[in-house]
C-alpha cells in the first residue's frame, strides 16, 4: 500500500468514524460527509491519473457534481431544520412528529 493510498483510505475512513460516532448535530453529520467525497473525489482523481485513460476521466468531474448536489441539499435540509425545530441537534429530530 502506498502511502498516497493509505493517506486517502485513513481519511475516507476516519470520516466514516466521524460519521458513525459523533452524531450529535446535523452540521457534523455533513462535514464527515464532505470530507468523505472530497477523500473519493482525489483518490479517483490519481487513479484516472495513474492509469492514463481517456475513459475513467469524466468520473471525478461526476462525482464531484454529485458532491456539490449532496452539499447543497444537506444545507437546505440544515436550514429547514433550524428554523422548524430551533436546532440542528439530531436528539431533537422525530420521524414520527410533522
Amino acid at each position: 500500500m502506498t502511502p498516497t493510498h493509505f493517506a486517502f483510505t485513513s481519511a475516507f475512513l476516519l470520516g466514516l468514524v466521524g460519521l458513525a460516532f459523533h452524531r450529535t448535530h446535523l452540521l457534523s453529520a455533513l462535514l464527515c460527509l464532505e470530507g468523505m467525497m472530497l477523500s473519493l473525489f482525489i483518490a479517483f482523481s490519481l487513479w484516472t491519473l495513474q492509469l492514463d485513460s481517456t475513459s475513467f476521466s469524466t468520473a471525478p468531474m461526476l462525482l464531484l457534481a454529485f458532491s456539490a448536489c449532496e452539499a447543497s441539499a444537506g444545507l437546505a435540509l440544515l436550514v429547514a431544520t433550524a428554523r422548524t425545530h430551533g436546532s440542528d441537534r439530531l436528539q431533537c429530530l422525530n420521524l414520527l412528529q410533522c
